[in-house]
């Protein structure tokens, strides 16, 4: 995989045409939620081939849901020169990025994410799959996009939730890569109600809008970055884990009740208290980063006791692996013994 990782910034989804222009065979797949979206970029580029829409959820991101992505394109006479663009959100992504490493053996894809979380992570650096049993991303391939297109315009109508689950991911990055940046997220406006304050629609308010961007161009740079360095996740990618093997057990055990940024910031108050109890970091590091998770919305108390998310752990596709703390900015990455797990997280 010897693509370079590339992101480009735009003000609006028209920005896209410039990229795309020459494409002569493109195939828009989009989450069914924000077809609005594809209908405006399918607008703005012109004669695109199809657009085809998905409904999405964890229980749907299945080998079935890809299989069906071929299919369509199959209906639709692609050529190997065809490039898939998916419009949504990480799950989005991932299946329509896993379609196209499969069809053909590998046709080009782009991504337009349209959620925070997928901006900050999911979208970016060429890891692509579906669930296989309930259990995370098991079936899949790096596959690298040609591109991923960020605007902050996409966000404008995200539900909070959505919102918090992609700020973990957020603050998850930063604090495997920047220290300034992770206390300029937990203190700024964007955090404390993206989140400061709700329009009078009961919208996400975008006066604070180039902090937003700032925060989020800079999260999808550090990982990229990272990608560029590792693209297969021989090393040093591994970090992009923090608080993942955690959160991927912690979203088994829930049955989808709890979303994957949530249980991902579960995961790095657990990884936290981990450090701590081995030595790899000063006590009071968990305390801190709850405390930081709570004040900007954050859930940081798992629900499940260790003996549940250890037998989901065991099925990860990590193999054990665990990525701690040394300090805000300064990650590990280590196997841990079961008992000192029991230990230092019950």
């Amino acid at each position: 995989m010897s693509k370079d990782v590339v992101i480009i910034r735009g003000e609006a989804l028209a920005d896209v045409a410039a990229k795309l222009a020459g494409e002569k065979e493109i195939f828009i797949i989009h989450d069914e939620n924000v077809a609005h979206v594809a209908a405006a970029v399918a607008a703005a580029l012109g004669g695109v081939k199809a657009v085809i829409g998905l409904k999405t959820s964890e229980d749907l991101k299945t080998m079935d849901t890809a299989v069906w992505v071929t299919e369509r394109l199959l209906e639709a006479d692609a050529s190997r020169g065809a490039l898939v663009l998916a419009i949504g959100g990480g799950i989005t992504t991932d299946i329509a990025g896993f379609a196209a490493s499969m069809y053909k053996r590998g046709i080009r894809y782009a991504n337009i994410p349209t959620t925070l979380l997928a901006q900050v992570d999911a979208a970016i650096g060429g890891k692509t799959g579906v669930n296989l049993h309930g259990y995370k991303n098991m079936l899949g391939a790096f596959h690298m996009p040609e591109f991923t297109f960020l605007t902050a315009s996409v966000l404008e109508t995200l539900p909070e939730k959505e919102l918090r689950c992609g700020l973990a991911e957020m603050l998850k990055t930063f604090l495997i890569g920047d220290a300034d940046a992770y206390a300029r997220a937990v203190s700024s406006r964007f955090s404390a109600k993206i989140l400061d304050g709700q329009d009078k629609n009961g919208l996400p308010s975008r006066k604070n809008a180039k902090i937003q961007d700032e925060l989020i161009f800079g999260a999808a740079s550090i990982k990229a970055d990272i990608v560029r360095r590792d693209p297969l996740e021989h090393g040093e990618r591994a970090v992009l884990n923090l608080g993942h093997t955690f959160g991927h057990a912690i979203e088994h055990c829930s049955k989808g009740e709890i979303a994957h940024g949530e249980a991902v910031g579960m995961g790095i108050i657990l990884a936290a208290r981990l450090s701590e109890g081995l030595g790899l970091a000063q006590k009071g590091l968990a305390a801190c980063l709850e405390k930081d998770f709570q004040r900007v919305g954050l859930e940081t108390a798992c629900p499940y006791g260790i003996d549940e998310l250890a037998a989901a752990m065991k099925k990860d596709k990590k193999d054990g692996r665990f990525i701690l703390l040394k300090g805000i900015g300064q990650p590990v990455i280590t196997t841990v013994k079961e008992d000192d797990l029991r230990k230092y997280t019950e």
